[in-house]
């Protein structure tokens, strides 16, 4: 697989993750019943088992590691932190209003994660 289509598979997974992040987020808002679909809670980890791959592999493609490449470990510890606070969301059992503030404080992350990877600064709104 080359670069160009390594890439597309990357950015299209990050559409994909983000679109169904948002949606479960709207499902909780709403109390909605589909949250509890079974594809709800499949569908998204494999999407997100992509983008981690293609991820993986456009870095070792590139040479660029984290540790290395200060933009690119500001991205996998947004990417953790982004992962921790969906969770929380997600998760049944903790209060909704903190599953509420979570899904939101993930979203900020998440734009924090694209303005990194498209600026390729640590520090992209400086």
């Amino acid at each position: 697989m080359g670069y160009a289509t390594l890439k597309a598979l990357h950015v299209g997974c990050v559409l994909l993750s983000f679109a169904l992040f948002f949606l479960r987020g709207v499902w909780l808002l709403n109390d909605s019943p589909l949250l509890q679909q079974r594809w709800v809670r499949i569908v998204p980890h494999v999407n997100d088992t992509l983008l981690l791959a293609a991820a993986v592999t456009l870095a070792l493609m590139l040479g660029q590691y984290p540790l290395q490449d200060a933009w690119l470990t500001a991205k996998v510890i947004g990417l953790v932190v982004y992962i921790g606070l969906g969770t929380i969301a997600m998760r049944a059992g903790r209060p909704r209003r903190v599953r509420i503030a979570m899904w939101l404080a993930a979203q900020c992350v998440f734009v924090y994660i694209v303005a990194v990877a498209l600026t390729r600064n640590p520090w992209p709104w400086l």
